[in-house]
């Protein structure tokens, strides 16, 4: 198990069909210590989850617009559990209207919206760690993105906007995490039916056309895109930083 006696954060879980679920599963098989947050909405549902996952502990991030949502969260991670080995940022949102929307008609409110949860808010929440001094020696942050940030996605939108915005972001936090010994990565999942996808017009003919092209003909699973994620949290991933890995069956490589 690489992840014996570590302990991660997995920040996002929403439902069973969340990414951020499979990335908790594969953590916890691979003997980490698994501590979850995620919003109001969606408490009740996470805590029924973990039962899956004995000895696992869910905490409220309600807000991460909201600073004081991420202090209280994070206080209260370090006083249960002190010092931890990884975080997983699986956070996005952006309005309805600004994904159905052509992007030209994207609002002002809307872009900054898009850009402060879904990208901002891993910049603070990886200043805030560091702050509280609960990174171990090594530790690994993760954040999820998506292909969306490098070309244009039919109904994708601000949200590919964001995305590029926190791969960039994920390359200068590598910079200043790497003067303590941290790491950060992104990984760029395939296309996966998740409640997010469901905001993204026409969303099942993006899985046919990955299903066509991907060199290994077929979509990405949230267990597959686990696994990787728990290989960035282990020592195995060790030199590596700044990266965003394309885990999407060969999709990004394929042109026209």
């Amino acid at each position: 198990m690489i992840l014996k006696d570590k302990k991660v954060v997995i920040m996002g879980v929403r439902n069973k069909w969340s990414i951020a679920w499979g990335a908790a599963k594969s953590a916890y098989e691979q003997g980490a210590k698994v501590i979850a947050t995620c919003s109001l909405d969606s408490l009740e549902k996470v805590k029924e989850l973990l039962k899956e996952l004995p000895g696992s502990t869910v905490y409220l991030c309600n807000d991460v617009g909201l600073d004081e949502d991420i202090d209280k969260c994070l206080d209260e991670i370090k006083k249960d559990h002190g010092k931890i080995d990884g975080i997983l940022h699986a956070i996005a949102h952006a309005n309805t209207e600004d994904l159905r929307n052509d992007f030209i008609l994207t609002s002002r409110q809307g872009y900054a919206h898009a850009q402060d949860v879904s990208s901002y808010s891993l910049i603070a929440i990886a200043r805030k760690a560091r702050e509280k001094e609960m990174l171990n020696e090594g530790a690994s942050i993760v954040a999820y993105t998506y292909y969306g940030s490098e070309k244009v996605i039919e109904g994708y939108n601000v949200m590919g906007v964001a995305k590029a915005a926190l791969e960039a972001s994920i390359k200068y936090l590598a910079k200043d995490l790497g003067k303590d010994g941290f790491r950060i990565n992104g990984i760029s999942a395939g296309p996966i039916k998740t409640l997010s996808a469901k905001g993204i017009k026409d969303f099942g003919s993006i899985l046919d056309v990955v299903e066509e092209r991907a060199p290994l003909h077929k979509n990405v699973t949230i267990s597959q895109v686990g696994d990787a994620t728990s290989f960035l949290f282990s020592n195995l991933s060790s030199a590596i930083t700044g990266e965003i890995i394309h885990v999407d069956n060969g999709f990004s490589i394929v042109g026209v």
